[in-house]
């Protein structure tokens, strides 16, 4: 699960003695207690800072609970609301869970019980988030690993430990494929974030029409279809990472805002008109020469300057083919953990290192995965790879494509398809439009068992 560190709770209760409490016994390391005596005091507070949990009296002296209750779901989405009540006041509390709170304690209450209540609220708070990230994120779960033994590749090692100690923006380069979700993960772990939450999001997917609401939040009544108030990846990604994939793709306007918000580490949702407060380890990555997008005037200038401060550059894999036989491995050991690992034939491994994989390790890894579910007895061979590596290989003079007799194939051929249907020979027969008897006399032909 992910976590965000100390739990960040607004007590709202006109009685002072309630809020002294609160911040003398609830504050700890792992609790951020800020306290409201009135309905206004704790609006405002909400419309500038954001928390997990909320502890809400029913009665204040300038509004009523419920009608509190409804602003915060406006204004703190993701937060959860824990209500405070008289022994009278029950019915109004279990109306407030029908509202959306999460829970309510009566007056009197121990100490232990509200701490009790506020750590639940707040797990079910970060399970909120944690599922909005997912479903925001569009990326695939990621290789977390870097791999390689190249000098290269040891470079791009170096500076990511150099720059994950520090709070810099970085933004990685290369061309598509070549691993750059995998670096900012490594950032990210290890940064003074990890165990945090990392947001992913790739800027190409954007809906344009809404990409401001996407990326700062709104508020409900921003604009038509704007029907409740929601949170942005800003918000999402506080105290935490966020990684903008493709930041390139970004479109001018957009640009000069996320500028201003990785100069302040303040933004405002679409609608607001308070700032709020973030802390987010920001991390990008593009395929584009961002120098000659300012040149053609379809890149923000100072952004570029601003995200260039710290950038990591990783080459294709044709300039680091020593780095082919390692991932290769990684890959054959990873991609399905639950078989033995395959191995791969020496052609095969021929073929890898003559190739110039232009798809650079996305490439490779969808070859090995494509190769291990046409391979047989657990072992990669030429034939199983596409026709344009081994054709490409043949060129190079670096490999030859493995060559197969027609026998050689029939027996092949017959033994996939057995396999396929599960040694059923009236299913394989039909699958290979032969009689069974003719099936029969090729099996014994070629001493298949069965």
């Amino acid at each position: 699960m992910y976590t965000t560190g100390a739990i960040n709770l607004l007590v709202v209760d006109d009685e002072s003695s309630i809020c002294r409490l609160a911040e003398k016994e609830l504050a700890t390391a792992s609790r951020m207690v800020t306290t409201a005596n009135t309905a206004r005091e704790a609006v405002a507070i909400s419309e500038k800072q954001d928390f997990d949990v909320v502890v809400l009296d029913v009665r204040l002296p300038d509004g009523h609970g419920l009608t509190l209750l409804e602003q915060f779901r406006n204004s703190l989405p993701d937060a959860e609301v824990v209500m405070i009540t008289g022994y009278s006041e029950v019915s109004v509390a279990v109306e407030a869970m029908k509202m959306g709170a999460y829970d309510y304690v009566t007056k009197p209450f121990t100490l232990e019980k509200i701490k009790l209540v506020i750590e639940k609220a707040y797990q079910a708070s970060i399970l909120r988030r944690e599922n909005r990230i997912l479903r925001t994120s569009t990326s695939q779960k990621p290789m977390r690993t870097l791999i390689g033994h190249s000098l290269a590749m040891q470079r791009v090692g170096y500076l990511i430990d150099k720059v994950a100690r520090t709070k810099a923006p970085v933004l990685i380069t290369g061309e598509s494929g070549v691993g750059k979700d995998v670096v900012a993960n490594a950032v990210h772990d290890n940064s003074a974030c990890a165990g945090k939450k990392l947001v992913v999001k790739n800027c190409g997917t954007f809906n344009k029409d809404l990409l401001r609401s996407e990326l700062f939040g709104y508020r409900k009544g921003a604009f038509t279809g704007a029907m409740e108030s929601q949170d942005g990846l800003l918000s999402l990604a506080n105290n935490g990472s966020l990684f903008l994939d493709e930041v390139g793709e970004l479109p001018l306007d957009v640009q000069s805002m996320l500028l201003r918000v990785l100069e302040t580490q303040k933004y405002r949702r679409v609608g607001d008109t308070e700032e709020r407060s973030v802390n987010i380890r920001f991390l990008f990555a593009t395929n584009r020469d961002l120098a000659k997008e300012v040149e053609a005037r379809r890149f923000n200038e100072a952004l570029y300057h601003r995200l260039n401060i710290f950038r990591i550059e990783i080459p294709p894999l044709r300039e680091r083919k020593e780095d082919i036989p390692v991932l290769t491995e990684y890959f054959l050991g990873h991609l399905h953990p639950e078989i033995s690992p395959y191995k791969i034939s020496k052609r095969a491994s021929e073929c890898f290192m003559a190739y110039r994989w232009p798809g650079n390790v996305r490439e490779l890894r969808n070859v090995i995965e494509r190769a291990i579910i046409l391979s047989d007895n657990e072992l990669l061979t030429a034939h199983s790879l596409p026709p344009e590596i081994i054709e490409s290989e043949g060129e190079n003079n670096e490999c030859d494509a493995e060559y197969l007799t027609m026998e050689q194939n029939e027996k092949e051929l017959i033994l996939r398809v057995l396999n396929i249907v599960g040694n059923n020979r009236n299913q394989a027969s039909k699958m290979l439009h032969i009689g069974r008897k003719t099936l029969y006399r090729k099996m014994r032909k070629f001493n298949i068992p069965g």
